[in-house]
């Protein structure tokens, strides 16, 4: 496995500050982010100083039941190409369900979410891999997730389900010593059982990153400093192998660059130190670096016939409970199902307010109350940029924002983007929009 170093995620907001920091080797870029006929001059300016860069995908999901969609493996592949990159990565997660194989509405998560630990899962998860790796032109790496709920009835554990992927498929795996602590906190998994598990020679790279606890939950933040028992498990997993990367996440309230290289500087310490008690159990056994990369020659393809009907409807029964109001499925943990439908709901409103910067400037403080009332009962089914259309419409069907201007500029915005023909979102919020373009008519004549 190639070398990376040490390495951070570039993002806009400190772009600035990652080319300038020292001992960065790689950083990781969010596929969606970036297209490649356009690509950040900073990014560009990193490759020709030798700095790797790595397209990390968060919307092809490979776990749910469907095959993966061939415009998303085709994006996926864009990215690695015109970045040069040595090998992709994505996210064993599910993030939309329903549609044509449960003949039931296509639904939108807008984040991750855990696929359930069964044979049925990994079956198409395994195919769904393979038809990836057909598709992408590097080698490609899977990152396990964090979770705040638990699917009953789950045959393997995580290190077993991951384990089974990879001699399969030849996959590779990225791994999330902070999704590991997460699972520990929110799920009572014990992270060292997983790290025995693993097979650590198809590891690529790993992640670290912070989050915060509330009420018993921990929130995988990306927006908080790395706590002690990430940096823990991070110890725990060199002193099995030696990482070939290390990669700190950071995507919210980004701090002081001298504290990003705290961090960094570390991270490398949580590593070191994992080598330094390998050196020490070392007793003349063999390198544990040694094997393949890939994790070996994949194993023959077992049919998945039914089971990705069997998943598909499971999925969107979930799902379909987490942003749309429907009853928890029976077996999970309703308060828990709770938590994540309303994290869920937060997070369509942060990326909303990203998205569409001018909805929260229109509506001040009251703008994510309004946009909560709308995600209650409205699930995202377009990408968050027509979600920000949507709850425009659903604004002006609902005569806010309160006075004339406000609803004059609102529809202003909303027919700048949506154009003179939107596609339609819906009875009632199609109906907004068309009402909004008749009043501009009225008033323009």
């Amino acid at each position: 496995m190639r070398r990376l170093g040490t390495g951070i995620g570039w993002r806009p907001e400190i772009a600035d500050a990652v080319e300038r920091m020292p001992g960065i080797d790689w950083v990781e870029v969010v596929a969606e982010n970036v297209c490649p006929g356009h690509l950040p001059a900073s990014l560009l300016r990193l490759r020709e100083h030798g700095v790797t860069v790595i397209p990390h995908g968060v919307s092809l999901g490979l776990g749910g039941a469907d095959r993966p969609d061939e415009g998303r493996l085709s994006a996926l592949a864009e990215r690695a190409e015109a970045l040069g990159s040595p090998l992709v990565t994505e996210h064993l997660a599910f993030v939309r369900a329903g549609g044509p194989l449960t003949a039931s509405p296509r639904l939108e998560a807008g984040h991750l979410l855990p696929v359930p630990r069964t044979r049925d899962a990994l079956d198409v998860l395994c195919e769904n891999v393979r038809i990836a790796q057909d598709a992408l032109p590097v080698p490609l790496a899977l990152e396990n997730i964090a979770a705040m709920f638990s699917w009953p009835g789950e045959e393997l554990t995580e290190g077993q389900f991951l384990s089974e992927l990879v001699e399969r498929t030849g996959v590779r795996l990225l791994i999330d010593v902070a999704n590991l602590h997460t699972n520990h906190v929110n799920r009572g998994e014990d992270p060292a059982e997983a790290l025995a598990a693993l097979p650590v020679e198809a590891i690529a790279y790993v992640h670290v990153a912070g989050g915060f606890e509330r009420d018993g939950v921990w929130h995988d933040s990306h927006a908080h400093p790395v706590p002690r028992p990430v940096l823990d498990i991070l110890t725990e997993l060199a002193s099995r192998t030696a990482p070939a990367g290390v990669l700190l996440e950071r995507d919210e309230n980004f701090p002081e660059p001298a504290e990003l290289e705290r961090e960094l500087t570390m991270i490398r310490e949580a590593v070191r130190a994992g080598r330094d008690r390998a050196d020490e159990d070392r007793d003349g056994a063999a390198d544990p670096d040694g094997g393949a990369a890939g994790g070996g020659d994949a194993a023959p393809a077992r049919p998945v016939v039914g089971a990705r009907e069997r998943l598909g409807v499971a999925q969107a029964a979930v799902l379909s409970s987490l942003v749309a109001g429907t009853p928890v499925p029976e077996g999970f943990d309703r308060v828990r199902m709770g938590v994540q439908a309303r994290a869920l709901a937060s997070k369509r409103a942060d990326v909303v307010a990203k998205v569409a910067p001018e909805l929260p400037d229109m509506l001040g403080q009251g703008y994510r109350a309004a946009f909560l009332d709308y995600a209650r009962l409205r699930p995202m089914t377009g990408g968050y940029r027509r979600d920000a259309l949507d709850f425009a419409g659903h604004l002006l069907e609902s005569g806010r924002p309160e006075g004339p201007g406000g609803r004059r500029e609102l529809r202003e915005w909303w027919l700048d983007r949506a154009g003179p023909a939107p596609r339609p979102s819906g009875g009632r919020a199609a109906r907004a929009a068309r009402a909004a373009r008749r009043v501009l008519t009225r008033h323009r004549h």
